[in-house]
């Protein structure tokens, strides 16, 4: 059975007959694991196609993917962004102070942007070089978070306060972008699409009902009717917004590792797959191989019988020893 198969299984059984899946979040990891730097993984799609496949094969991983950075759609919208060698890249301005400048804001063609089209462009190569035998992962911004990057985190958290309209309005704007970049894709091959929303573990159950999940519910819809999975990726302490996010029916919640999984399926219920949960760095990076592998036997012995992929709560930190990763596999 190739992971493709076992992904379906998962989806549709809830569990898979020969073992759990294993899809941990790799970039910066990806990048160096092939002697290549951070700016080569995310301005290069061949660089980034490159990473994940040897990753696949030296990690026996069931899934490729396309995350790198959040500043896709920001600099498709017109941002100014720098790649510095060895960290993230970095967005040097807000393109969004007023309301005057969301209406101004033009809806970018995601196919004549350079860093969209880089990512469509990987995700030609990836379906090309995997076929049908193991999914691929796209990736857009959710709803929050792309306004944060045009607008700024601060300013965005004041304006839910004082300014709910100007959020509702920013939050409209962007939403018609992530369509279109799912979209394109799920065109180009991949199988589920990653939404990023990590900011939205910082504000309260209230204000995610309020802003985001209606959005959050129409996107999700929209990618269902393209033919594409979802999977969710909200990193921090998502325990308040787990019964909501029930309600959205994405495929894959990713559980970071504050947020205690026997709390998780009972919020999510057991139709959600929940992809985590270990700490990225004080366990997987920190820890003896020896160690690792008795957390993640300990964490799939509590999973058994459910939906449930082997992950860290987040990105496999850069400095994570390569027999800790293996050492994850080797033990689901």
């Amino acid at each position: 059975m190739n992971s493709k198969q076992r992904f379906e299984q998962l989806f549709r059984y809830g569990k898979c007959d020969d073992g759990f899946l294993f899809r941990p979040i790799l970039m910066h990891f990806a990048a160096r694991y092939i002697g290549k730097t951070y700016r080569e993984f995310a301005s290069d799609y061949r660089v980034l196609v490159e990473s994940n496949l040897r990753c696949l094969e030296d990690f026996g991983m069931d899934a490729v993917g396309l995350i790198s950075d959040p500043y896709r759609e920001t600099a498709a919208f017109g941002a100014k962004v720098t790649f510095p060698e060895d960290s993230v890249p970095q967005c040097l301005e807000t393109l969004i102070k007023t309301e005057d400048d969301i209406r101004q804001l033009k809806n970018p063609d995601v196919y004549k942007s350079e860093r969209t089209m880089d990512r469509i462009n990987g995700a030609r190569l990836l379906s090309k070089e995997v076929g049908s035998e193991v999914p691929v992962i796209g990736w857009v911004e959710g709803h929050l978070a792309e306004a944060c990057n045009l607008a700024g985190v601060n300013e965005m958290l004041m304006k839910i306060t004082l300014e709910s309209d100007f959020v509702k309005r920013l939050i409209d704007k962007v939403n018609a972008t992530a369509k279109a970049f799912a979209k394109a894709q799920i065109e180009a091959g991949c199988d589920i699409i990653g939404i990023g929303d990590a900011i939205c573990s910082q504000i309260s159950t209230e204000n995610y009902q309020e802003f985001v999940k209606e959005k959050h519910r129409e996107l999700f819809d929209f990618i269902h009717d393209q033919g594409a999975r979802i999977k969710l990726h909200i990193c921090g302490n998502i325990t308040h917004l787990l019964g909501d996010i029930r309600e959205l029916k994405p495929d894959i919640v990713d559980i970071d590792h504050m947020v205690d999984m026997e709390k998780s399926f009972e919020l999510l219920g057991p139709e959600i797959v929940r992809c985590g949960n270990l700490d990225p760095v004080s366990v997987i990076q920190q820890q003896e191989a020896s160690a690792v592998t008795e957390r993640v036997r300990s964490l799939c012995e509590k999973e058994k019988g459910r939906r449930f992929v082997i992950s860290g709560g987040c990105e496999i930190t850069v400095n994570t020893p390569v027999e800790n990763l293996r050492a994850m596999r080797d033990a689901g």
